[in-house]
């Protein structure tokens, strides 16, 4: 039996975009991946993370020929926004991230104070970078998708590998990558305290949103606050090389920082 060709072209292109729609869609989270999260939010707040929190403490930053010290304050809601504050040798430094309403923004400024905007595939990964529960509680949400990669081993410690991504509609521009990739972070989670060692992601320059540049958030010398296990010393490594550790001193939780802290300057 002969089909007729126009026929044939309407099945031809109805399969071509059911194919297309599969690949924007995104993949449902895998139990592995969720089980996994959810045990490391028990680890880490007892499965109910704070409303707020500020660490205080100092911060040591090297960039190029830039080797200096100061002091640190670092603050994030677990709506989505974070904030840090450096007191260096050089100068103030500051940088603040929301993504609290859905439409993420952000801002840097150095010594001279002007602020600067940062560019929006650089704003789709978690704003509080620093304190890992409020990532994972989010890699939890509706929004986002989970996908458990496997046991690991990662500088001598035994870890459980995950990824987390957001599950956005939206569309990047054509030879951009997908909001997935642009927002994905790795997680390595302790396999015996199920609280993370370390997370990854990417950032990419300004102008060319496909090159990615990697960066490692390590984190130690956890604590209980309130019941909380906060990490007391976070190391930054961009590129493989370390470009902030910072140490704390303080961390107070639940504090109500009013959102105007965050307000992202247009």
């Amino acid at each position: 039996m002969r089909v007729p060709r126009l026929v044939l072209l309407l099945l031809v292109l109805a399969l071509s975009v059911l194919a297309s729609a599969a690949q924007l869609a995104p993949s449902a989270s895998s139990p592995q991946a969720i089980q996994l999260l959810q045990r490391a939010l028990l680890a880490l707040s007892g499965g109910a993370p704070p409303a707020d929190i500020t660490l205080t403490g100092t911060a040591h930053r090297i960039a190029g020929s830039d080797d200096e010290t100061g002091a640190a304050v670092l603050k994030a809601l677990a709506s989505g926004a974070s904030r840090m504050d450096l007191n260096l040798s050089s100068g103030p430094r500051s940088e603040i991230q929301n993504s609290s309403d859905g439409s993420p923004a952000g801002t840097w400024s150095g010594p001279d104070g002007v602020a600067h905007a940062i560019s929006f595939h650089n704003l789709l990964t978690e704003p509080a970078w620093f304190f890992p529960a409020f990532p994972i509680t989010h890699g939890l949400s509706s929004g986002y998708v989970a996908a458990y990669v496997g046991p690991e081993t990662r500088d001598g410690q035994a870890v459980e590998h995950l990824t987390i991504s957001q599950t956005s509609a939206l569309q990047t521009p054509s030879g951009a990558p997908t909001i997935g990739h642009l927002s994905q972070m790795d997680f390595f989670i302790d396999s015996s305290t199920l609280l993370p060692a370390a997370v990854t992601f990417n950032i990419h320059p300004d102008n060319n949103a496909p090159l990615d540049i990697p960066v490692e958030v390590r984190f130690s010398d956890y604590r209980a606050v309130n019941g909380v296990q906060v990490p007391f010393h976070v190391q930054k490594f961009l590129n493989n090389g370390l470009v902030l550790d910072l140490q704390f001193a303080t961390a107070v939780l639940n504090t109500g920082l009013a959102a105007s802290l965050f307000q992202v300057a247009e």
